[in-house]
């Protein structure tokens, strides 16, 4: 279906089977592997004034899209997917707050709350001009990409997140504690308009014959997405779960798939609220910078594991054993670092496949279920 990824409906089988904690032949399994330097294609120069222009300059996003993918091998259950980005506060963007556009892939937001009187006044504006970007740079892509890649969704990070940077992170600490009701008030404002934004792109994207994807590259034909909290790092479980589980409960409803991305070592306080969540599907834990290694985290996935959910795990090649060793394969989406080569990854993959076989799985888990 897709130039970039011949084999695509075997790969959709596999994370359908990862919904679902079931297998076709192994996990789910993604790497990255660049062409030989003779088969690359030179990225687009950049000669933009700034980085404002730079991020908005429609045709030279798409043009890069184009060609980073064009440079890599989508083997295992890699997937060729570029999606509108403008940073992950876009979502406060629509609502006013100032974006700043950094030289180095990310950007940011003002706050723009200053008192809770005046969250009466602010209002999603349909008619923004990064709300028109987002649309102008998923139709290009769109034409550009047709039966070549995916297009995804943008980084919407709504939620908790969003009404931090409408009103910084910082002061939305302490209004854990002096406006906890106000702060329940703005939850409900963004979760209203962000189903209404997800179910406008959502029509886009299935209307041109697109699954839903997006930064983190699972798919389905159905609603899917990735809730999440970076805030929650700052609170304490009993707050978490007061102020910000119901919206979450709620938009794993309103998805038919989901992935929990729980970022970093301190927000592991709410890892066994997360899991209590019956609609949601999955969990990716993201340690950070320097705390990859895959035996510090190895609980972190068996819990996630015990509690019926699929999981993302991060890991070195040189540490596929220990996961072998330690996890379920049904439910398992494997994020794998270190492979340079197509043969290096080629023969991982059989080795994942031989796991899965009935031989080796009752050497290591028992009887297979039927």
């Amino acid at each position: 279906m897709y130039e970039f990824k011949p084999d695509y409906e075997l790969t959709k089988r596999r994370i359908q089977a990862f919904w679902e904690r079931e297998l076709v032949d192994r996990p789910v399994v993604q790497f990255t592997v660049l062409k030989p330097p003779e088969q690359r294609v030179p990225l687009p120069g950049s000669h933009h004034a700034s980085a404002d222009d730079r991020w908005l300059d429609v045709e030279y996003q798409v043009e890069l899209s184009e060609a980073t993918l064009s440079n890599q091998e989508f083997l295992g259950d890699s997937l060729p997917v570029a999606f509108p980005n403008l940073g992950p506060e876009v979502l406060s963007s629509l609502y006013g707050c100032p974006v700043h556009f950094g030289d180095y892939g990310t950007s940011w937001t003002d706050p723009i709350l200053d008192d809770w009187s005046q969250l009466d006044s602010i209002q999603m504006d349909w008619d923004s001009p990064y709300l028109r970007k987002l649309h102008e740079i998923t139709d290009a892509l769109l034409d550009a990409g047709k039966n070549r890649f995916i297009v995804g969704m943008t980084d919407w990070h709504p939620g908790g997140d969003g009404v931090a940077a409408l009103r910084d992170p910082q002061r939305l600490a302490l209004d854990m504690i002096e406006h906890v009701d106000e702060v329940k008030r703005a939850l409900d404002v963004l979760e209203r308009d962000y189903f209404a934004l997800y179910d406008v792109f959502y029509a886009k994207l299935r209307a041109a014959g697109q699954p839903i994807s997006t930064w983190l590259q699972l798919m389905d034909d159905g609603k899917y997405y990735v809730p999440s909290n970076d805030f929650s790092i700052m609170i304490s479980t009993t707050m978490f779960e007061d102020v910000f589980l119901p919206g979450i409960v709620r938009e794993c409803e309103f998805l038919d798939r989901s992935i929990y991305h729980l970022d970093g070592p301190g927000a592991l306080r709410h890892l066994d609220t997360i899991l209590s969540i019956e609609s949601l599907d999955a969990l990716q834990y993201v340690a950070g910078d320097g705390n990859w290694q895959y035996s510090r985290w190895v609980d972190v996935y068996r819990r996630a594991q015990a509690a019926g959910k699929g999981i993302e795990v991060f890991c070195e090649y040189d540490e596929v054993n220990h996961v072998l060793e330690t996890l379920d394969p049904h439910g398992l989406y494997l994020n794998i670092f270190g492979i340079l080569e197509r043969e290096q990854g080629e023969a991982l993959l059989r080795k994942l496949e031989r796991w899965c076989s009935g031989k080796v799985w009752a050497q290591t888990w028992g009887e297979r279920p039927g």
